[in-house]
């Protein structure tokens, strides 16, 4: 079995980054958008379009806000097996790395996947840090206001 391991650094306050990652049903909007382009929930199985095309169906195994931690696995023609998590942890006060390990069959699919990993990961760095910017905007224009007002 293939395990393809990617530690991400966000530039982002780990709680923005798992709010984003544990809502399981909104990937296309807030985590990777761009690289999903739909998705749509099922109970606990989240129907995905990426940006290829290709339509997955991942089932929720375990979403864990202590840890922040979510489990997801996929089954479907091209992979025996696809099991996947993904861990926010905090570096630094404003900084997150993310681990997202996916452990699938066959292993010559590992590739492709791995691959489409790092497309993902680049739509999400590029999102949170958009937001994270954002939200830093709208804090700084409101300590102004509120300073400015007293």
């Amino acid at each position: 079995m293939a395990s393809i391991h990617k530690d991400i650094l966000i530039d982002a306050h780990p709680d923005d980054v798992w709010a984003a990652v544990r809502d399981f049903g909104a990937v296309h909007q807030r985590l990777a958008p761009g690289f999903v382009t739909d998705a749509r929930l099922e109970g606990d199985t989240r129907i995905v379009t990426f940006h290829n095309g290709t339509v997955a169906r991942e089932l929720l195994v375990d979403c864990d806000d202590e840890r922040r931690r979510l489990a997801y696995a996929i089954s479907g023609e091209r992979v025996k097996h696809y099991s996947a998590s993904v861990q926010v942890i905090t570096d630094g006060e404003a900084r997150t790395r993310m681990t997202w390990v996916v452990d699938v069959l066959p292993n010559e699919i590992a590739p492709y996947i791995s691959g489409q990993m790092d497309l993902s990961i680049l739509a999400m760095q590029k999102t949170l840090a958009r937001s994270a910017r954002v939200e830093s905007g709208l804090a700084s224009d409101r300590a102004r206001n509120h300073g400015a007002g007293a």
